[in-house]
C-alpha cells in the first residue's frame, strides 16, 4: 500500500490566514491519521507579493500549533520547508516545462502586453481575455530566431479548445468543465521563475504527494493540473478541496473583521489549542456530540471523508466558548503563567494575584476578560444602588441597609479575614436573622464589589480585599443606601 504524503504549500504573503491553518490542520491531519508524512513547502515564485518576515510567521505558527513537517531539503538547515525560489535556482522546472515542448504540451510565447491586452472572447456569455494560441504556429525557425535574440517569452501549456476535460475530487465529487473556458495558462513567466500552478505540479510530483489539499476556490485550475499530470503522464493525486469559510454574515473571512488569522487570535487571548480545535470543526464534523479534542485525538478520529461541502461559518461565540473550555482544564500554574501579564496590568496594590487568578481560572474565555472581571479590587466603581434589589435572593435597598448596618460592627470586631473564617461569621448572621444565605450575602458582595457579576463571593472577595478595604467599602454602602 502507498504510503500516504500530504504537504501545505503557503505562499509568504503576510500572517496565516484561518483558511490556510485549516489547509494545513487537514493535510496534517489526513496523513497522519494513516501514518504518513507531512511536508513543508514554500510557495514563493510570485517575487511580488512576498513579504519579508512571511517564512518566520510560517514556521512559528506550524510549530505553536503542533503541525510539525516530517522532513526538508537536504542541506544544513535539517527539517524545514523546501523552497521554490531555491529549486528554481536549480533549473528544476524549466528543465520540465522544456519536457512539455519535446511534447506538444507546451510553447513558447513572445508575444507583448500590448498585443495581449487585446485577446478578448465570449464564454459562457462571458467576455474574458484568452490566449489566442497565436504562438503555438510559430515555425521551429522563428522561435529559434527569437531566443538568439534575447526576446522575452513565456511558456505556456497546450490546452484543448473543445471537448471536456473530467476530474474527480474526494468531497465534491465528479467535476466536468468544458475545455473552451481553459485558457493556456503560463507555466514560465518571462522573469524565469514558474508560476504557482506549475511549479505546483512539478513539486507534488517530485515529492510523491498522495492527497492534495487546498480551498475549493482552486476547483476551477484542477483541469488545468489535470493535464499537466497527463501530459507528462504522471499518476494524478488524490484532491480535497476544502469548503469557504465565512463570517457570520455568510460573506468571505476577510482581514477586515479583525480575527482572520492565527496570530490575531493569539494576540486576542485565544490558547493556541482551541484555535486549532475550533478550525479542525470548520468544515468537518466527528462521529457523535463531542467537541474537544486535543491534537492527538483529531488525528485518531479525523476522516476526511466527512468534510462538507457547505460553507463553514466562523462563530467567534463559540471559539470564545471553546476557549474558555480550554481554561477550565488547563494545569493552575500554567494558566497563571499565561494571566499574569493582564493581572499585572490591572492591579497594581499588591493584591494577591494567584487567588485572584483562581477564582478567574473558570469564568473567563480569554485572557482580555480578566481586566474587566478584577478592575473592582484595584478601585470600587460607581454603582447603581438598585442593584441591592435581587428577587431571586428576595432582597430589598431596605433589607441591604439592615444587613450591611447590622454585620458592620461584626466584622469591625473580626480580626481573622481568611474566606472560611469569613463564611462562618456570614453563615452563623444568617442562622440567627432565619434567612437565605442570599440574603445576606448579596448585599455584602455588592458592597464590596459594586459588581453584578464577579469572578467569586463576598468572603473570597473579602480575604483578598483585606479587612481594612472590605470595611470602607461596607460602609460606602451604608452611606449610598442612606442617602437614597
Amino acid at each position: 500500500m502507498q504510503k500516504i504524503r500530504t504537504r501545505y504549500a503557503p505562499s509568504p504573503t503576510g500572517r496565516m490566514h484561518v483558511g490556510n491553518l485549516r489547509t494545513a490542520l487537514y493535510a496534517y491531519l489526513i496523513t497522519k491519521h494513516e501514518g504518513g508524512d507531512f511536508i513543508l513547502r514554500i510557495e514563493d515564485t510570485d517575487q511580488e507579493r512576498y513579504v519579508e518576515g512571511a517564512v518566520d510567521i510560517i514556521n512559528r505558527t506550524l510549530e505553536k500549533t503542533g503541525l510539525i513537517p516530517d522532513e526538508g531539503p537536504d542541506n544544513d538547515k535539517g527539517v524545514g520547508p523546501y523552497v521554490q525560489s531555491e529549486r528554481q535556482a536549480q533549473g528544476i522546472y524549466l528543465e520540465y516545462a522544456k519536457k512539455l515542448i519535446e511534447k506538444g504540451e507546451a510553447y513558447y510565447c513572445f508575444c507583448d502586453k500590448g498585443r495581449l491586452a487585446s485577446l478578448t472572447r465570449q464564454v459562457a456569455g462571458k467576455e474574458i481575455n484568452v490566449y489566442d494560441k497565436h504562438c503555438l504556429h510559430l515555425s521551429k525557425e522563428e522561435i529559434e530566431e527569437n531566443l538568439k535574440a534575447g526576446k522575452p517569452y513565456v511558456i505556456r501549456q497546450n490546452n484543448p479548445t473543445e471537448g471536456t476535460t473530467v476530474f474527480n475530487d474526494d468531497i465534491y465529487g465528479e467535476i466536468s468543465v468544458d475545455n473552451a473556458e481553459l485558457d493556456d495558462m503560463i507555466l514560465i513567466k518571462s522573469d524565469g521563475f514558474p508560476t504557482y500552478n506549475f511549479a505546483n505540479v512539478v513539486d507534488d510530483h517530485l515529492m510523491g504527494i498522495t492527497h492534495v489539499v487546498r480551498g475549493n476556490e482552486y476547483l476551477s485550475s484542477s483541469p488545468k493540473y489535470n493535464r499537466l499530470y497527463e501530459a507528462f503522464g504522471w499518476e494524478v493525486p488524490k484532491y480535497v478541496h476544502c469548503p469557504l469559510i465565512t463570517d457570520e454574515d455568510h460573506q468571505k473571512l476577510s482581514k477586515r473583521c479583525g480575527h482572520s488569522s492565527y496570530e490575531d487570535l493569539i494576540e486576542q487571548g485565544f490558547l493556541s489549542e482551541a484555535v486549532v480545535n475550533f478550525v479542525a470543526l470548520l468544515g468537518w464534523s466527528p462521529d457523535g456530540t463531542e467537541e474537544i479534542f486535543t491534537l492527538e485525538q483529531l488525528v485518531e478520529k479525523f476522516d476526511y471523508r466527512h468534510i462538507s461541502k457547505s460553507p463553514a461559518v466562523f462563530d467567534y461565540t463559540k471559539l470564545k466558548w471553546m476557549n474558555g473550555e480550554y481554561m477550565k482544564a488547563m494545569d493552575f500554574d500554567k494558566f497563571y503563567q499565561m494571566a499574569e501579564p493582564y493581572l499585572k496590568e490591572a492591579l497594581t496594590k499588591g493584591q494577591d494575584l494567584k487567588k485572584i487568578a483562581a477564582m478567574v481560572k473558570t469564568r473567563i474565555e480569554v485572557f482580555p476578560d480578566i481586566k474587566e472581571m478584577v478592575d473592582f479590587f484595584e478601585e470600587l466603581p460607581e454603582y447603581d444602588i438598585e442593584m441591592y434589589a435581587h428577587k431571586k435572593m428576595k432582597t430589598s435597598k431596605e433589607s441591604s441597609l439592615e444587613v450591611l448596618k447590622e454585620l458592620l460592627p461584626i466584622l469591625e470586631e473580626q480580626d481573622d479575614y481568611s474566606n472560611d473564617a469569613l463564611y462562618q461569621t456570614l453563615t452563623d448572621y444568617v442562622a440567627k436573622k432565619e434567612c437565605k444565605n442570599g440574603y445576606v450575602m448579596w448585599p455584602i458582595r455588592t458592597a464590596v464589589s459594586g459588581k453584578q457579576m464577579t469572578p467569586a463571593g463576598a468572603t473570597e472577595i473579602m480575604e483578598v480585599l483585606g479587612k481594612e478595604e472590605s470595611l470602607a467599602r461596607i460602609r460606602k454602602g451604608i452611606e449610598k443606601l442612606n442617602n437614597a
